[in-house]
């Protein structure tokens, strides 16, 4: 069975950092797209950042120049630098893993990032 876990999430203070982690147990990791996605209290689920299987990025405008996202296939496991944080930036942060020419696409169960102070 497939899972992808998420950790790194907590409480942080304004223009502070954080580094989440994501692990999914597939096979073919680097067939994978992977993505970060967040959702705040009353708001959609929104993209945060993503990583193509060719390793190509992109980045939500609100989090541009702040936030990183990366890879390790030889960890099966996707990154998310975040700094300068803000208050605005709190929310459940969630793991995506696709493999659209498969029909696969597996999330994490989230962890809460909390920018207060």
């Amino acid at each position: 069975q497939v899972q992808v876990v998420e950790s790194g999430g907590g409480l942080v203070q304004p223009g502070g950092s954080l580094r989440l982690s994501c692990a999914a147990s597939v096979s073919m990791f680097s067939l994978y797209d992977m993505a970060w996605y967040r959702q705040a209290p009353g708001k959609q689920r929104e993209l945060v950042a993503a990583v193509s299987a060719g390793g190509r990025t992109n980045y939500a405008d609100a989090v541009k120049g702040r936030f990183t996202i990366s890879r390790d296939s030889a960890k099966n496991t996707v990154y998310l630098q975040m700094n300068s944080l803000k208050p605005e930036d709190t929310a459940v942060y969630y793991c995506n893993a696709q493999r659209m020419t498969m029909g696969r696409i597996y999330w994490g169960q989230g962890t809460q990032v909390t920018v207060s102070s």
